[in-house]
């Protein structure tokens, strides 16, 4: 008997279809009769926008196909024309998130590893000037007419030195 060099790969079993009884959402456009979706009716057009500003997928909102494009183009016309943002202002959280960790597994805000604490910033005040170095005049002027009379004093200063 000659030997196959390819055989077939054993069959899988059917996959099992999770939501067997359940039913499919209905479109609420096609419900209510709806022909035509409105990019100036916001309340309507939010619903079919997540709280990050993305626009919701058929499955999600339950949209038959026409009315999802629909939707999704009356959602980028009402951007294009400012009525809705692009994206949603959110408020970002000091915990977790990606890239925080290291590679040891800690997320490197209890201690500073290696280097140890963080030493305080000197002040402006404590500040040394170098030796032989003179510390800058700042005058505090109160009107614009008195520094441009300052300010022409000391060109005047500089050409004829």
């Amino acid at each position: 008997m000659p030997r196959i060099n390819n055989p077939k790969p054993p069959k899988r079993a059917p996959k099992i279809d999770i939501r067997r009884g359940a039913k499919k959402k209905p479109c609420s456009f096609c419900q209510h009769g709806v022909d035509r979706v409105d990019y100036k009716d916001l309340a309507q057009l939010r619903k079919y926008i997540s709280d990050r500003g993305k626009i919701r997928g058929r499955k999600v909102s339950g949209n038959c196909q026409q009315h999802q494009r629909d939707v999704s183009d009356a959602i980028k016309t009402a951007r294009e024309l400012a009525l809705l943002p692009y994206t949603q202002r959110t408020v970002t959280e000091r915990r977790g998130g990606r890239g925080r960790e290291g590679r040891d597994g800690r997320d490197g805000r209890e201690g500073r590893d290696d280097r140890g604490p963080r030493t305080p910033r000197p002040s402006r005040d404590s500040v040394e000037t170098p030796v032989g170095a003179a510390e800058p005049e700042v005058a505090l002027l109160e009107d614009a007419s008195v520094a441009e009379e300052v300010l022409e004093t000391e060109l005047v200063e500089e050409v004829s030195e």
